[in-house]
């Protein structure tokens, strides 16, 4: 099969987006088929220099909406089926034509903040038009690839809400997989600069909790503070530190740890390779991500693989991938409310009693999340469509 991939446009910096195409390509072509992956090409872009961010944004859009779509046009003659890999790309599938055609939704929680539902969450008046774009292009795709139940949900209501939902709609739930080999690491967390410095401080042979997350509202970092503040409060979280990996701290996140003399407890660590991640998630007494909101979440997968107990909220998709919950027969994660530090800590302290049954389970949770399994459901997407002609 020869398949067209569409990936996202390289100035945008979408790492987890720019793994997934290329993950994806790699899979797809040890299974043989004949993969090409294609994203618009900066030129606009580049021709602004220094502090003009705005400026190359909007000059962006002219890359990515009108150099690039003619160029998807000629090269979709070409291969057997185009996958437009990110959902805020939807208005691509237009350039496919008539050949067979599928996008994967990750999330919408972009779209869903531009009608206004997550008040934390404000859209100036650029990005609801091109939130509204996004949409319109869901609604008239007729193969929709959802990463979880959650997100398919969100994909019918919305759909539904616009009134214009196509009768040939074709929807499918086929999770992310892991993108990189995650396992259970012997070595001991090590890294370079102001990390090093860090965990020196550390000392890394004491237990610790870690939170992986960028700043996005609905990751909740400052939540996942609140909630390791207050379970300094029992005695066998006095001598835990938590570490935070991602992106630098908020103005409010550091304003309460100083106002909490938390400085020598919560350690604040920069963007981490796979390699460095997969080491503290092993040493780790466990993950606390207790986000708002998600598309799916990835460092639930990649703390289970690695052997960590994974605390999260109870709520979809959360508690969905991780394995937990009233749906699923074995309890492979703690379940928290995000906005109940205090209920939260009662919770994790009693939970963690039972660090070893978590470990076990969520090691078998993640081979939902199998990639040969995972290829073979895009696989069979695949084939449905061009044998449908459901395009």
């Amino acid at each position: 099969m020869r398949i067209l991939l569409v990936a996202n446009y390289e100035p945008d910096a979408q790492q987890s987006m720019q793994r997934y195409a290329n993950w994806l390509e790699q899979a797809l072509t040890r299974r043989g088929h004949t993969v090409l992956v294609t994203r618009p090409t900066p030129f606009f872009s580049r021709l602004t220099f220094g502090k003009f961010n705005t400026i190359r944004k909007y000059l962006g859009y002219l890359d990515k909406f009108f150099l690039f779509p003619p160029k998807l046009r000629i090269l979709a003659f070409s291969f057997d089926l185009i996958h437009v890999v990110d959902h805020s790309n939807s208005m691509y599938l237009k350039a496919a034509g008539s050949r067979p055609a599928l996008i994967t939704c990750h999330d919408l929680l972009a779209v869903r903040a531009a009608f206004g539902e997550f008040p934390q969450a404000k859209t100036g008046w650029s990005g609801r038009i091109l939130q509204r774009w996004i949409l319109n292009g869901l609604v008239h795709a007729h193969n929709v690839a959802c990463v979880s139940e959650k997100t398919a949900h969100d994909l019918v209501t919305l759909i539904n809400n616009a009134a214009k939902a196509s009768s040939s709609k074709n929807i499918r739930v086929i999770f992310n997989a892991l993108n990189w080999p995650f396992q259970p690491s012997a070595a001991k967390p090590q890294f370079d600069g102001a990390g090093r410095n860090a965990l020196s401080a550390l000392n890394i042979g004491a237990p610790y909790l870690l939170h992986v997350g960028g700043n996005q509202w609905y990751k909740n970092r400052l939540g996942a503070i609140k909630i390791y503040a207050e379970l300094r409060n029992y005695p066998a979280f006095e001598n835990v530190r938590l570490i935070m990996a991602g992106k630098t701290w908020t103005r409010a996140m550091r304003e309460f740890v100083s106002e909490q003399n938390l400085d020598e407890w919560v350690i604040e660590l920069g963007a981490m390779s796979s390699e460095e991640l997969q080491s503290l998630y092993s040493h780790a007494l466990a993950l606390l991500f207790p986000s708002l909101e998600e598309g799916f979440g990835w460092p639930i997968v990649e703390a289970q693989a690695c052997g960590c107990p994974v605390i999260t909220t109870a709520r979809p998709p959360m508690n969905e991938v991780a394995g937990a919950g009233d749906h699923y027969d074995r309890q492979a994660a703690i379940l928290v409310d995000p906005v109940n530090p205090a209920e939260a800590a009662a919770l994790i302290d009693k939970g963690l009693r039972n660090r070893e049954a978590l470990i076990i389970a969520g090691l078998k949770n993640i081979l939902r999340f199998n990639e040969s399994e995972i290829v073979s459901a895009y696989c069979d997407f695949y084939s449905s469509i061009i044998a449908s002609g459901n395009h």
